[in-house]
């Protein structure tokens, strides 16, 4: 270990540190995570989120050290070869992560790097959820790139045309999943980072089909509503005198906002679209509206009709953006999903704290650079009254970390061989963490810390079977739960 750590130290910046550990992983796995367990919570923001993206985008400018990668590449002129490419895997893989690298990070289209988001996501799934990591497969859909930059660079180690769309692009992501169930069939599919004309058409096409997880969508969805919850329960008041706002219609977005509003519905006792009347999503053009002909399928739900919303508000402007909604809305929760930076301004801030005395304040896009606002700023403008999640890391703020959250969910998918995950089942991993997040010993916090995250994911493993076993989705019994569960624990010492 000691030498692990000279050669760590050494590297002067964090992708240089970024670098050194992926290619210690592709070299030596267990020396990988011997090294980073002890050290897991100060190594995390350099695995993965944020270092992880400037990785991403400059893969093509580092030669791994190891002549053997952990990882399968597939590219599009490869189509008749996907059937041989994953039968290489059909009896040693319990999850795969799978990306075509169209929605990196915040940072989009960024092609064949995007292999680095599936390898570390498949890092956390084993550090935080103690998942086997011999047992996991990173898988790259190389369909092109729109990335001028790099199908102008040289040294671009991907395909070198413009990424396949419609009918050719959903043609062959149909090769790629019947394919997988069928040399994979107990294999996770987790959706990683597909653009957002993709990810939820997927997700709704195959979570049926085969037992398939899209982080982006459900994973956000299930930490943001599980700190909105936790955020709510310390207003002291119910669910239904509470308005949403989220600054950010894309993936993320309306994917919180589906799982929000449907816990909602469940809480009420109310139809989900009853519900969503409450819900205010908000794109560059301003307030979704019904009228908008480029809205995409998974945003009209929260459509809203402008001359109701215009009558009912008495704001004849036509302009619906942040600070009318806030204004004339009045929302209780604000969520920032935009990368806007410093989209929460003081005025904003300040008009929500003039009519809601304990607001939810959630500017959760990362990294920092591009948070909506700062929770000192926050606190400034609301006399330290907002309730605060963020999704960069802020001392002594809750951060809406999907490492939370799907480590969990992974390890109840691979234990019980579910053969979905269904609504109820995340809606189950949420209520474990505002659980948990109760019992923490800083009140004010939303979501539960990373101190014991491995117990943690322990736990909301354990919950999230449970619903799959009520469901029928698994053929455990509650009794077998526990012993299944710790059957798929991975440790160093049972390698």
């Amino acid at each position: 270990m000691k030498a692990f750590h000279e050669s760590y130290n050494a590297q002067q910046s964090n992708l240089e540190k970024n670098r050194y550990l992926y290619d210690l992983y592709h070299r030596d796995l267990e020396g990988f995570y011997k090294f980073v367990f002890p050290q897991m919570q100060e190594l995390l923001p350099i695995i993965y989120t944020p270092t992880v993206g400037e990785a991403v985008t400059e893969y093509s400018h580092h030669e791994i050290c190891s002549p053997t990668t952990r990882g399968l590449i597939i590219k599009y002129t490869e189509a008749h070869k996907i059937e041989e490419l994953l039968s290489r895997h059909t009896h040693n893989t319990d999850i795969a992560v799978v990306t075509d690298g169209e929605g990196v990070l915040g940072i989009g289209d960024q092609g064949i790097g995007a292999i680095n988001i599936a390898i570390g996501k498949l890092m956390v799934y084993t550090l935080c959820g103690n998942v086997n990591p011999y047992r996991t497969l990173p898988i790259m859909l190389d369909l092109g790139t729109n990335n001028e930059r790099h199908l102008t660079d040289p040294a671009y180690k991907g395909l070198r045309q413009k990424r396949i769309s419609g009918k050719a692009y959903y043609e062959f992501m149909e090769t790629f999943v019947n394919a997988f169930k069928k040399h994979l069939p107990d294999t996770l599919l987790h959706f990683e980072d597909f653009g957002r004309d993709n990810a939820k058409p997927l997700l709704d096409k195959y979570r049926t089909f085969h037992p398939s997880f899209n982080d982006d969508i459900q994973g956000t969805g299930a930490v943001a509503l599980a700190a909105v919850k936790s955020g709510i329960s310390k207003t002291k008041l119910p669910t239904e005198q509470h308005k949403i706002c989220i600054y950010g219609a894309g993936t993320a977005g309306c994917g919180i906002a589906d799982q929000i509003s449907r816990a909602f519905a469940r809480e009420e006792n109310k139809p989900v679209e009853e519900v969503r009347k409450r819900f205010f999503l908000i794109d560059k053009k301003g307030l979704l509206l019904a009228n908008d002909k480029e809205l995409l399928s998974f945003q009209l739900p929260f459509a809203k009709n402008e001359s109701a919303i215009a009558e009912q508000t008495n704001n004849k402007s036509g302009i619906w953006g942040l600070k009318e909604v806030v204004k004339h809305l009045q929302p209780t929760v604000l969520i920032g999903c935009s990368t806007h930076k410093d989209a929460f301004t003081d005025e904003i801030l300040q008009t929500m704290y003039s009519y809601c005395k304990k607001p939810v304040i959630m500017p959760l896009s990362n990294p920092t650079s591009k948070a909506e606002a700062t929770p000192e700023r926050i606190l400034n403008c609301t006399e330290g009254n907002a309730l605060i999640a963020t999704g960069s890391p802020f001392k002594n703020i809750s951060q809406c970390n999907n490492a939370l959250v799907f480590p969990g969910i992974g390890l109840a998918m691979v234990a019980s061989k579910a053969r979905c995950l269904s609504d109820d089942m995340l809606l189950s991993a949420a209520k474990t963490l505002v659980t948990e997040a109760e019992s923490n010993q800083y009140s004010h916090q939303l979501l539960p810390n990373f101190n014991n995250v491995t117990a943690l994911s322990y736990k909301i493993a354990s919950a999230v079977i449970k619903e799959a076993i009520n469901e029928g989705l698994c053929d455990l019994s509650e009794s077998e739960t526990d012993e299944k569960l710790r059957s798929h624990i991975w440790t160093l010492a049972k390698s």
